[in-house]
Order: structure tokens, then C-alpha cells, then sequence
């Protein structure tokens, strides 16, 4: 079994930045493709970003696209999301998903295995 857990997250304004970080618990072998994905209250979740197994394939929603970055370091069994210029229209729950199945990107939830508990982002106006 794989533990997945996100840090990171906090109260920022509009216009700044944050880094989140995910941390699985077992050797990366385990974990292929990792995504992000994020919850508002009242909606449905939606995926963020999601980095290959290798790290040289990423992929975002059109939404975040040119403001947020996924990365990887496998030797640390670690992902990380940096999240510039952002909008009250970010504030969400963030998760962070491994697979154990996929190597590319994956962008559907369900495709994922192991799931963090969330970390919150806040935007201010």
C-alpha cells in the first residue's frame, strides 16, 4: 500500500504563489503517473496536472495552463505543484494521485490508486 500526503497549501492573495509537495510513502516503482487534481466547495473534482512516471511528459487543464507547474524527483519519491499568479477562482482543496497502473499522464481520477487527504488553498481578492 502506498500513503500519499500533501503539504503546502495556505492563504494567499491574488497574484501570489505557492508550492505544494506530495510525498508517497514506498519507492516510486509503485507510483507511476502522478496528477493533481482540486475540489471547491460545491463542485465536482477536476484535474489539475499529471507528470509521467519518466517526468518528461506533463499535462494541464486549460485553466491553469502557463500558471502552474507538476514535477517530479523519483530519487525522493516526491511531486510538487507550483502554482503562480493566482486567482480567487483557485481556492479548492488540492489532491495529490498516484497509479500504479499508467506510466504516461493521466488526466481521469478513477485511473489513479493511491490518493492524498487534500491541502487547502485559499485565494483572497
Amino acid at each position: 500500500q502506498v500513503q500519499v500526503v500533501e503539504s503546502g497549501g495556505g492563504l494567499v492573495q491574488a497574484g501570489g504563489s505557492l508550492r505544494l509537495s506530495c510525498a508517497a510513502s514506498r519507492q516510486t516503482t509503485s507510483t507511476y503517473a502522478m496528477g493533481w487534481f482540486r475540489q471547491a466547495p460545491g463542485k465536482n473534482r477536476e484535474f489539475v496536472a499529471s507528470i509521467s512516471f519518466s517526468g518528461s511528459d506533463t499535462y494541464y487543464a486549460d485553466s491553469v495552463k502557463g500558471r502552474f507547474t507538476i514535477s517530479r524527483d523519483n530519487a525522493k519519491n516526491t511531486a510538487s505543484l507550483q502554482i503562480n499568479s493566482l486567482k480567487p477562482e483557485d481556492t479548492a482543496v488540492y489532491y495529490c494521485a498516484a497509479s500504479s497502473r499508467y506510466q504516461g499522464v493521466v488526466i481521469i481520477d478513477r485511473l489513479y490508486d493511491y490518493w492524498g487527504q487534500g491541502t487547502q488553498v485559499t485565494v483572497s481578492s
